[in-house]
């Protein structure tokens, strides 16, 4: 087995350039299942040449767009490692065409055990150096922890008791794991069932960050008022895999300060755990929040 490179922590690589164009925003926006419910419906997001109705990209879009970081391990075969938390904090929206300057990190490496959970993310800079977006992902690396290090622990987080504001429904479909494979994601634990089955998988599971989309969109049409300008940060722990057909159902609170959000297949298994959210400070007011849009359900049950 190939041990982990423990001096890669809290580690810069360096930085890239990407872009992107209308219609890879548009494919994007379609992996997570924009338009599935309704093809009339965040027609802002799946065209750009509706009559009336520019284009606009979904808030998550950047975790699409975060290039290969060097990782401190080689040689790991598919379903070695897993997807376990993610989260993205948005300082300005992008257009439905641009380029960005992409710095990847090795955060901390913590020991958990049998496994190890490391840290990774990207900064999104403009030409004038700018920040646009930064992500970060929690991966659990099987089999590699037992090292000595610290475990670390999760911050506190607990469903409110009280109904929630919204519940959305939303329908993934048989063939989700292809379409939002387009985006980047082509791991062969998604598709290939006998390298699901080495994963210990029943069925190749829905990439966790089409998952964690699906999840952004619910928020986007109910915490933020369907205004990307609104979406702020937003983040999840995976807790159970999703499969192309499953029908998933956020719940969603609005809890002033933040929003807090949990996401459950339609036979109750949770999938999205500890979600919180927060809205984007409005520009030269001071860092004052946007108001509070009013939460809609959509296509709830």
């Amino acid at each position: 087995m190939m041990a982990l490179d423990l001096d890669r922590a809290e580690t810069v690589s360096e930085a890239v350039t990407v872009s992107w164009d209308p219609t890879r925003a548009i494919v994007y926006a379609l992996g997570v299942g924009a338009g599935s419910d309704d093809p009339e419906f965040e027609l802002e997001y799946t065209t750009e040449n509706t009559d009336g109705i520019g284009q606009r990209v979904l808030p998550t879009f950047p975790i699409a767009l975060g290039p290969h970081v060097p990782l401190p391990w080689r040689d790991v075969p598919a379903g070695g490692f897993l997807l376990v938390s993610q989260s993205i904090v948005v300082h300005a929206g992008l257009s439905p065409q641009g380029v960005m300057t992409v710095q990847g990190r090795v955060g901390k490496i913590y020991d958990k055990g049998a496994d190890a959970l490391l840290k990774l993310g990207h900064r999104f800079f403009d030409d004038d150096g700018r920040l646009l977006a930064e992500t970060e992902a929690g991966v659990y690396l099987r089999g590699h922890g037992g090292f000595g290090g610290e475990r670390g622990s999760a911050p506190e987080w607990r469903a409110p008791t009280r109904r929630p504001d919204a519940v959305v429904e939303q329908a993934t479909m048989p063939w989700q794991a292809l379409l939002y494979r387009l985006s980047g994601e082509r791991s062969p634990l998604h598709t290939d069932s006998e390298i699901a089955a080495r994963g210990g998988f029943k069925r190749p599971p829905l990439q966790g960050d089409c998952t964690f989309g699906f999840a952004g969109r619910a928020l986007l049409q109910t915490a933020f008022g369907g205004d990307p300008e609104n979406f702020g940060s937003m983040s999840a722990r995976f807790v159970a895999p999703v499969v192309g057909g499953d029908v998933l159902h956020t719940s969603v609170w609005d809890e002033d300060e933040q929003i807090l959000f949990v996401t459950r297949t339609r036979a109750g298994t949770l999938v999205l755990d500890r979600g919180v959210a927060t809205r984007r400070p409005t520009r030269g007011t001071g860092g004052r929040q946007r108001p509070r849009p009013h939460l809609r359900a959509i296509g709830a049950p």
